[in-house]
This record gives structure tokens, sequence and C-alpha cells, in this order.
């Protein structure tokens, strides 16, 4: 019995089960509503579509500037590159989860894999396999299916954490609006995403909008102590930028939860965690699309090596390889939003910071290739020089830069 159920068909299910499959591993899908459609900002760097096959024609809007807007508005723009030297891939892909998840789902299934449409309601390990056991989304009837190993993709909710006991991660709330816009104001999107920093639009992340094929995405990001106020906050937001909306017709409105922390175990006795259900998001950006993906095909190219004896020993393999790749950038990028999104004066020191060259290579080229380049020393001096710079002359009481409150309205 070598066959392996993926929870959840989402971006990293769909991978893991793909992975499966072409490595000759019979494998099942189990996806609670294939009509559901993930809200998500929906970026995605370059790199994945070389590096998972993707068709360019899955993305709805490539994107080669950067907006940042302060608390106070001052604004900063950047040109997406990361290294000196220009190339094609100096962009920012903007995709619809509609099809992105449904493009990837049906190529695993083209590949061998099953698809079921069920919720998991249990599992049950043990030393000869796993029990799922689930109901069936068209009859309501409780079935199971018994399998050697199973990967968890199912969020950031994650039932496959909750069935092997483990709590619950801190989680933030995204909630966005999708909005079709009149070509002329469509027009001010047209190559560039917005990022808004502000207590009033996100005390503790950031909030966006974010161009694609026919519509704007506009959003928020709240950590836990900011949840319950999402949907002010996005009323916030959309008072701020009013004018570039005017005549806008909302068609879609969308919340999820990200969790805030990776967990500090993502492999088991026969059961793996892969993407938000191990807490893989990055910390200031929120990203988990390509994180989704890249933890997924670890973990199944681990698994199908370790089967058909998929012991907690072979298993933790993926753990330890990912954090060696991985563990610098996470904890940078943890770092870096305590740092950048601690009040509304760090805020305007983060936007300083954004204008240095040094600083949006080294962004860039992180974010786009997902390496953690080599600063060189000189390159580190001058971003150290700006930043104190920075921080002298917003914490200075004479030059503090206190934006006028939003009203609130309904």
């Amino acid at each position: 019995m070598d066959e392996v159920v993926v929870i959840g068909a989402s971006v990293g299910g769909s991978t893991a089960a793909e992975t499966l499959a072409r490595a000759g591993v019979p494998v099942v899908l189990l996806e609670r509503d294939l009509a559901r459609v993930k809200p998500c900002g929906g970026a995605v760097p370059p790199v994945a579509f070389d590096e998972f096959d993707l068709p360019q024609s899955l993305i709805s809007r490539k994107v080669h500037h950067a907006l940042v807007h302060s608390p106070s508005e001052r604004q900063v723009a950047i040109d997406v590159i990361g290294t000196d030297t220009a190339s094609n891939n100096d962009y920012i892909a903007m995709v619809c989860r509609e099809e992105f998840d449904q493009y990837l789902r049906q190529r695993a299934v083209a590949s061998g894999a099953g698809l079921i449409e069920g919720q998991l309601l249990d599992l049950e390990v043990d030393s000869r396999g796993v029990t799922v056991i689930y109901r069936e989304r068209a009859d309501g009837a409780t079935r199971q299916l018994r399998a050697a190993a199973v990967i968890g993709a199912d969020g950031a909710y994650s039932p496959t954490a909750k069935a092997l006991g483990l709590p619950n991660l801190p989680r933030c709330v995204a909630i966005q609006e999708r909005i079709r816009l009149p070509a002329d104001k469509m027009a001010r999107w047209h190559d560039t995403a917005d990022l808004y920093l502000g207590p009033e639009v996100s005390p503790d992340l950031y909030a966006w909008a974010f161009p694609k094929k026919d519509h704007v995405a506009v959003g928020i990001g709240a950590g836990p102590a900011h949840s319950k106020a999402a949907k002010q906050l996005l009323a916030n937001l959309k008072q701020r930028i009013a004018p570039e909306l005017i005549g806008g017709e909302i068609f879609l409105q969308e919340a999820h939860a990200l969790p805030m922390q990776p967990r500090p175990q993502m492999a088991f006795e026969r059961v793996m965690l892969v993407g938000d259900a191990a807490g893989l998001v990055v910390n200031t950006s929120g990203e988990g699309i390509y994180w989704a993906m890249k933890s997924a095909r670890m973990a199944a190219e681990v698994l199908a090596e370790s089967l058909p004896h998929p012991s907690v020993d072979r298993l933790l393999r993926y753990e330890r390889q990912w954090w060696k790749q991985y563990r610098s950038m996470y904890r940078f990028l943890n770092w870096l939003q305590r740092w950048g999104y601690g009040n509304p004066r760090q805020m305007e020191v983060f936007t300083d910071m954004c204008r240095n060259r040094d600083v949006q290579r080294l962004t860039f080229e992180s974010y786009m290739r997902k390496n953690m380049t080599p600063v060189p020393w000189l390159a580190q001096m001058r971003m150290t020089a700006d930043i104190l710079g920075s921080q002298v002359r917003h914490y200075l009481p004479s030059s503090s830069r206190r934006r006028t409150p939003v009203s609130v309205t309904q």
C-alpha cells in the first residue's frame, strides 16, 4: 500500500500531487470545495513560472513598477529589478487564483492523481499507515481511505494539523475587494502595484492595490491584534484612494487568514505539512503562493524517496532541507516586518529605506529569484547611514510627520 492522500487541492496540494504522480506514486487529492476560489492578492515571482513550468497565459498582468505610500502620503516609485542588469524576468506576475489553482489541479489530475471532493474529518495514524476519514460532498456520506502517508496542504486553519492535535498558529487576516474600473481609471494601474502604509489602513502590515487584466484588487492585511477591525481598515483604504476608484464596480469581496509564523515541526509519523498549513507564509510581504508550491514539491520528493516505509526520521529530511535553504530569509523578513511596520514613524523610515538602491536590489533579488544575495560591505555602510539618518529625521520632535487621521465612514 503506497498510496498517498494530499489534503487540499490549491497550489500546494496540486503541486505535491503532481510531483508524486510523476514519480509513479498513486496519489489522491481530497478537496473540501472545488468551486471555492481562495482569496489572495495574487502576486507571483517570475521564478515560479520557470521553476514549475507554468504557462505565461496564467499571468493576468505583468507589473514592472511599485509605488510605496507612507503614512504621510509620501511616495516612493520603484522599478522592479533585482540586479544591476535588466532582464526579461524583471516583473511581478499578477494572477487570478480561480485560473491559477484550476490549472495546477487539472495538471495534477492529468499526471495521474485522483480527485475527491470531500471534507477531512479525522486521521488515524498507526504503524502500518493512515486512515483518512472524510465526508463526501456529493452525498454527505462518511467514507475512509487507507494511505501510506498524508500531506496536509489545507491552509491556515489546516484540518490536518488539527487532526494531529497541533495548536493553531497566530494568524493575520487579509480582506480585499475586486473592483472593475472605467478605462481611464484602470490606466492608473496599467503597470504599477501600490503598497499603502499607515495605522488607519494596517497597523502592523500593509494595504495594497494590485492590478489584474480587467480589474484592481484592493485590500488590507491586519495582524491578530487588529483582525476584528479588518472591514473598517479596508473602508479607510478605499476612502484614502477614493478619487482613483470613482466609477468602480465591486464584483467580489474576499477574506482569508494567513499564518504569522512557521510551525516548529512540519514532518511527523506518516504525515507532512506544507504551505500555509506549515506556517510558511513569509513576513513583511505575506507571500505564500511560491512557498506553498516549493514546500509541496520538496515534501513530495522526500516522501516519494521514503516509500514504502515513510518513517518520521525519513520524512524529517524535508524539514531539514527546507530550513537549511531558507532559514536566513525567513528570519530576515520576520525582523523586517517587526522593524518596518512597528509604528507610523517607523513606517516613514521604512518608506525612506525603499528609496535606497541597494535596498531595492536586495529586496527584489530575494523576492523575484529567492536568493539572499550577500551584501557588499560598502552597500551595507550606505544602507546603514541612510537608515540612521532617516531614524533621526522622523523621531526628532521637530521633524515628526503625522498624517491627518482619515475620518471614518461606513
